[in-house]
This record gives structure tokens, C-alpha cells and sequence, in this order.
């Protein structure tokens, strides 16, 4: 199925473009992405929080030295839709540095940018995950900030790897302290005695379905030990694609029934579906 992306200011045939193999961008990870999903509604379709994705992404596109326009990759994700005609979608923004060199002065280079919109389903599937604690340690804040910039996902894919050789869906990172940080793609909650927690670490990305469940739950926000979690009653996990995910096992343990987190998926699917009219303001309709 051929699809139509935003390349450099004009929807273009995605098989007519191409990145050249010197760019910089490939060869280092210097670059920025977003993921976003639109959904079907009752009235058409919409994105959800759009704007505060874009935000998001400014703040990659800023360290590192990366222009961008909200206004402009607003607009061509919205032009990317329509082309695709897409209704449920994911959609990708992308800049990267991709002409002029292989230097590491960024400052001398030239960027791409795409935007692209393609079909999707949670990443994660629609059973319960089942989670191990990674080996692996979560990139630190003092080394590389915590935002959606392509080079550092490398650490994601490394411990998703090693998780998968094991029989797991997916990894949990934990600090050197033994606090937990995140998952390779997802924020981490728990709930313990009907409380809804959401762990707070200074290397995890700022989710925006993190923020939006804190909302809808009136979660409380703070620090969370493994030990602690591994002694929750309820897990769930938190991401744009993967929406949430209940998990059903910790490592050895398996966890029992998830009336909390699955009454939370519930209403974030009405949510983002355009059925409570009280969280318009999130969507953008195209």
C-alpha cells in the first residue's frame, strides 16, 4: 500500500523519497522524532494532544540545535491524514541532520523533516505484558536529556532485546539506587490498596498518556522502589502506542485481576475516542 508523508514542505509519495547514505543523522542518531496517534470519533477523526507533542519535540529539536516550526509540522500532520485518508493512525514526525557532512558540528549541517501517518495497533498487543527487570540501566539525564531523540532509543532496543531472549514483552529499567525509571517505551504505574501511583524519575521521559492518566486518575506522582512495585496489587504501563497496557507478570510473579487499570483503559479509550466532551480540548480535529 503506497502512503503519502510530508517531506521538506510537501506531501510527496513516500516512495519517491529517499535520505542520502552520508547523512549525519544516520550515521549518529542526531535526530528528533514524536510518536502520536488520531483516533475515529463519532464527528470524523482527531489527534490527540497534538500540541503538546510538538512541544515535546521542540524541546529535542532545541538541544540539539535543530529548527522547528510547531505551526508547520501542525499543519503537515494534518495534510498527512487527510492524503492518507487515515482515520485510527499513528503518526511519525521526524527531523534529523542530513546534509552536510559527517563533522560533529551540527551547527554546519542542513536537516530533513517528514511527518508520516500509517495504520497501527499497541505495540504491546492487547494481552497482559509480561515484564522483567532489565539488566540494562536507563540512559541518565546528566548524559543524554530524556526526550524523543533517535540516537538514544538504542538503549531501548538493547535491553527490549535481551528481554525477548528471556520470554518477555518488554523491560523494566531501574536506577543504580534500585528506583525504577521506566520501560523501554512506556511510563510505569502501580496500585496499591486502590491507590493509583505513578512513578516519578528524573531519567524518564515526560510521557504525554503519563500525564494524561495522572489527570483522569487522580494519581499521586513520586519516586518509586522495584521492591515496591513487585510488591504492588496492579501494573500497568503507559505510552502513546502502546495506550495502557495491563501487566500480568513481574518477572516470577504473576499478578492477579486489574479492575483499577482496566477501568482507566476504559475511559481512555472514551477519552481519545471523542466520547467525554469534557476532554475536547485534547483533540484536534482534521
Amino acid at each position: 500500500m503506497s502512503l503519502s508523508i510530508w517531506y521538506n514542505g510537501e506531501i510527496r509519495d513516500i516512495a519517491s523519497t529517499g535520505i542520502h547514505p552520508l547523512a549525519q543523522g544516520l550515521h549518529y542518531g542526531t535526530g528528533v522524532f514524536e510518536g502520536i496517534r488520531a483516533y475515529a470519533n463519532p464527528d470524523g477523526a482527531a489527534v490527540f494532544r497534538l500540541r503538546d507533542h510538538l512541544d515535546r519535540m521542540q524541546l529535542g529539536c532545541e538541544a540539539l540545535g535543530i529548527r522547528f516550526s510547531i505551526a508547520e509540522f501542525e499543519a503537515a500532520t494534518l495534510a498527512v491524514l487527510r492524503a492518507n485518508k487515515h482515520r485510527d493512525a499513528y503518526i511519525r514526525p521526524l527531523s534529523i541532520y542530513a546534509r552536510g557532512g559527517l563533522g560533529l558540528d551540527v551547527e554546519v549541517l542542513g536537516e530533513d523533516a517528514l511527518v508520516a501517518s500509517m495504520p497501527w495497533k499497541p505495540h504491546l498487543g492487547s494481552e497482559r505484558v509480561r515484564l522483567t527487570h532489565s539488566p540494562f540501566r536507563r540512559n541518565t539525564r546528566l548524559a543524554i536529556p530524556p526526550l524523543k531523540l533517535c540516537g538514544a532509543y538504542v538503549n531501548s532496543i538493547l535491553a527490549k532485546r535481551e528481554a525477548t531472549s528471556r520470554g518477555f514483552g518488554e523491560a523494566l529499567f531501574t536506577d543504580v539506587d534500585g528506583q525504577v525509571v521506566e520501560c523501554t517505551g512506556e511510563n510505569v504505574f502501580m496500585v496499591k490498596d486502590g491507590r493509583v501511583i505513578a512513578v516519578e524519575h528524573p531519567d524518564a521521559l515526560p510521557g504525554i498518556t503519563r500525564a494524561t492518566v495522572i489527570e483522569l486518575a487522580g494519581a499521586e506522582s513520586r519516586p518509586v522502589s522495584l521492591q515496591e512495585l513487585q510488591d504492588a496489587d496492579e501494573i500497568f504501563l503507559t505510552g502513546t502506542s502502546a495506550e495502557i497496557a495491563q501487566v500480568g507478570w513481574l518477572d516470577a510473579r504473576e499478578l492477579g485481576a486489574n479492575p483499577v487499570s482496566l477501568e482507566l483503559r476504559r475511559l481512555y479509550q472514551r477519552v481519545v475516542t471523542g466520547q467525554d466532551a469534557t476532554r475536547s480540548g485534547w483533540l484536534t480535529p482534521y
